[in-house]
C-alpha cells in the first residue's frame, strides 16, 4: 500500500488536530472509517492522533484489518470501548473529538464514564464528510464503474418489461442483474412504482401489476468497490397520454436547465432554483416535493445537498445527482435523475442511459 491515499488522508486530519484544539480524533462511522483507513469490517473505531493512528477490531476481522490497513491494528479481545478508553488512558490525552451525528447515546455514555477525570469528549460534526465531498480522481473512477453497471442493468432488464409484469418482478431482476454485472449490492431499495402509485416518490415495490397508460418510476442504484451509483428512468406502459407526455417533458426540461446550472462556485440553491423555475412555468411548482439533487460516494445520500435552503457552493470533484420531479396524486408521479460530476468549467454527465420516455 505505498503511497497510501488513505494514509494520506489520516495525515491531513491528524495535521488538523491542533487548530481544532483536539488531541486525537475518535472515529467509527463505517463510510468514515473506510474513507480514512480502507477498513471495510463492521467493527472498528480509529482513533487518529498527531503521530500515528490505531485501528481497533475484534478478531474476526483481524486478517482482513492487516490487509486492507496501513494503520496500527489492535485486537480487542471483548467490547472495543474498553480496550479504546484504556488506550485513551495511556496516551493521557485530554480533548477527544468524537462525531456526534455518528454515535449512539450508550456508546457515548460508555466512553464518557470510563474516561479519567482530566480528559473530555468534544464534539466535531461533519468534519470527514466535509473531506468526502470532493472525489479523488481515483474515487471518481469508481463511481464511474458503478454508474455503467447500474446503466447495463437497467438496459439488460428493460427489454423484458411488459404489461402484467409486476412492480417488485422488476426491481428484483434489476438488482439480480446488477449483482451479475460485479454490483455488490443495491445503494439504496431498488423503487418501482406504477400508475398512480408513481406520483409517491420513494414507493416501495408492490405486487401491482403494470397496467396500459401507466407511467412506471424506476429509481435504482448500485454499490461497487464501495461507491455508490442513482439513477431515475420512466417507463409508459403503452402510449402515453398527451397530460403525460406534458408531465415529462416539464420535468425533463426541468431536470436539464438544473444540469445547465452546475458549474464551480454556483450555490446548491441555485441548480434547485434553476429547476423549480421551469416546473413553475408549467404550473407544477407544488408538485416538486423534494430537493433537486444530493451528493453520493461511500453513502448513497451524502454532502452537499440541493435544496431550497441550502447554499453550499459547488466546487471541482463533486459528485451529486440531478433528480428533479412531479408528482400528481391520483394520477402519475415522473423524476429523471442522472449522476454527474462537478468539473474546472461545467459538469460532466455519467450517466450513459438515454433519457427518453420508453414505452413497454
Amino acid at each position: 500500500m505505498e503511497n497510501s491515499p488513505y494514509e494520506e488522508r489520516r495525515q491531513r486530519v491528524a495535521a488538523a488536530l491542533p487548530e481544532r484544539k483536539l488531541d486525537c480524533l475518535l472515529v467509527a462511522f463505517s463510510p468514515n472509517l473506510r474513507y480514512l483507513t480502507g477498513f471495510t469490517g463492521s467493527n472498528g473505531a480509529l482513533l487518529i492522533l498527531a503521530g500515528r493512528s490505531i485501528l481497533f477490531t475484534d478478531p474476526r476481522y483481524r486478517t482482513q484489518a492487516a490487509q486492507e490497513s496501513t494503520c496500527k491494528i489492535r485486537i480487542a479481545k471483548g467490547a472495543l470501548v474498553l480496550d479504546l478508553v484504556a488506550i485513551l488512558g495511556k496516551l493521557g490525552v485530554k480533548r477527544i473529538g468524537y462525531e456526534p451525528a455518528r454515535m449512539t447515546c450508550d456508546t457515548f455514555e460508555s466512553i464518557k464514564s470510563r474516561l479519567p477525570l482530566r480528559a473530555s469528549l468534544e464534539p466535531v460534526n461533519g468534519w470527514i464528510e466535509e473531506l468526502r465531498m470532493v472525489k479523488s480522481a481515483a474515487e471518481l473512477a469508481l463511481i464511474r464503474r458503478s454508474v455503467e453497471t447500474n446503466s447495463r442493468a437497467f438496459e439488460q432488464t428493460v427489454a423484458r418489461v411488459k404489461p402484467g409484469m409486476r412492480e417488485r418482478d422488476l426491481a428484483s431482476e434489476l438488482e439480480y442483474r446488477m449483482r451479475r454485472l460485479g454490483a455488490e449490492k443495491p445503494s439504496f431499495e431498488t423503487i418501482v412504482a406504477s400508475g398512480v402509485r408513481s406520483a409517491l416518490p420513494h414507493a416501495q415495490p408492490t405486487a401491482a401489476r403494470f397496467t396500459p397508460g401507466d407511467l412506471v418510476v424506476v429509481d435504482m442504484g448500485a454499490f461497487q468497490e464501495g461507491y455508490a451509483s442513482d439513477m431515475t428512468r420512466m417507463l409508459s406502459v403503452g402510449a402515453p397520454s398527451a397530460k403525460a407526455k406534458r408531465l415529462y417533458r416539464a420535468v425533463l426540461e426541468a431536470q436539464l436547465a438544473a444540469i445547465d446550472a452546475v458549474r464551480p462556485g454556483v450555490s446548491t440553491v441555485s441548480v434547485d432554483r434553476a429547476a423549480r423555475r421551469v416546473l413553475a412555468g408549467y404550473g407544477l411548482e407544488r408538485c416538486f416535493i423534494h430537493s433537486t439533487g444530493h451528493g453520493l460516494g461511500l453513502e448513497i445520500h451524502e454532502p452537499p445537498r440541493l435544496g431550497k435552503r441550502d447554499r453550499r457552493r459547488l466546487s471541482p470533484g463533486m459528485a451529486i445527482t440531478i433528480e428533479p420531479g412531479a408528482y400528481i396524486e391520483g394520477f402519475a408521479g415522473v423524476r429523471i435523475e442522472d449522476t454527474v460530476v462537478v468539473t474546472d468549467r461545467g459538469c460532466e454527465i455519467l450517466t450513459p442511459t438515454p433519457k427518453d420516455l420508453l414505452v413497454v
